[in-house]
């Protein structure tokens, strides 16, 4: 594992795989030999991206499937195309991880619904307007620290310290609002296109919506899902989120999430909630 100034380190391709060795600038707050979600779901989703790329096809939807723990060791991503068609298609990435023993154990998988565009901006609407104030009207800190219950390691910690946030003022009720931008390429060597970084931050709503305690309550999410109504733009990432919590030791986080042009798209993330047991 390197502390290279990027997420991944690129180690070339093998047939259908790339392969990619993760800094330490990925580490989770949850585990130090474990990736956090974020720089996962931005290489799966810049392998989805990237697999032959049309411009008049788009992503609409997105959702990342989290099967394992994500280590440290190399990682191998392979993109395969699972349903074909001139306007509609649905494409795969999968993020495998090298054991000891030499082979790979898949840990998160990504399917992307990629369809051809039409001009319908005559109908154009959303169901929310834009996050404001802008990042440009906010003060900026690295990582969350003082972002409600979300501090101590968990602000600065890994990914999260990698990443520059400016929150809203508090409106009072269930969920927080924060803009974030990565300050790290996703690759080493590669420019880091809008899309990519969008998908880098985006899982870091399960923190920015809990309302529970870090420290006491443990909320990984298992999956992160992502319809979108138009590609993002800029550096910038907008997120309006809410946790719901219910009896049964889950929940989930809704997001809205924004560029500094409007509404983008809204997120949903599968909750394990649990108490952390005092040691």
């Amino acid at each position: 594992m390197s502390d290279e100034r990027a997420y991944y380190l690129p180690l070339g391709r093998d047939g259908a795989h790339e392969h990619f060795t993760p800094t330490e600038n990925t580490v989770s707050v949850w585990g130090d030999e474990l990736q956090h979600g974020g720089p996962p779901i931005g290489l799966l989703a810049r392998a989805l991206f990237r697999h032959n790329p049309d411009p008049a096809h788009e992503f609409s939807r997105i959702t990342v499937d989290i099967l394992g723990a994500i280590g440290l060791g190399e990682n191998r991503v392979e993109t395969t195309v699972l349903r074909p068609g001139r306007q509609i298609s649905l494409l795969q990435s999968e993020l495998s991880v090298r054991r000891s023993d030499g082979s790979f154990r898949p840990v998160a998988r990504a399917q992307g619904w990629r369809l051809a565009t039409d001009d319908i901006s005559v109908v154009e609407h959303y169901p929310t307007g834009g996050l404001a104030p802008g990042p440009q009207d906010l003060e900026g800190t690295i990582g969350f620290s003082g972002l409600g219950p979300l501090t101590g390691d968990w602000g600065t910690k890994g990914f999260v310290g990698t990443l520059e946030s400016r929150t809203l003022p508090d409106n009072g009720g269930d969920g927080r609002q924060v803009w974030v931008r990565p300050l790290l390429p996703l690759v080493a060597g590669e420019q880091t296109t809008d899309a990519e970084k969008f998908f880098t931050v985006l899982d870091v709503a399960n923190g920015v919506g809990s309302r529970l305690e870090f420290g006491k309550w443990s909320f990984m999410n298992t999956d992160t899902t992502v319809h979108l109504y138009r590609q993002p733009v800029g550096d910038w990432t907008g997120i309006d989120a809410r946790m719901a919590v219910g009896p049964g030791g889950y929940g989930m986080t809704g997001a809205d999430l924004f560029d500094e042009s409007g509404a983008v798209a809204r997120s949903a993330q599968t909750l394990l909630i649990r108490p952390i047991q005092p040691r």
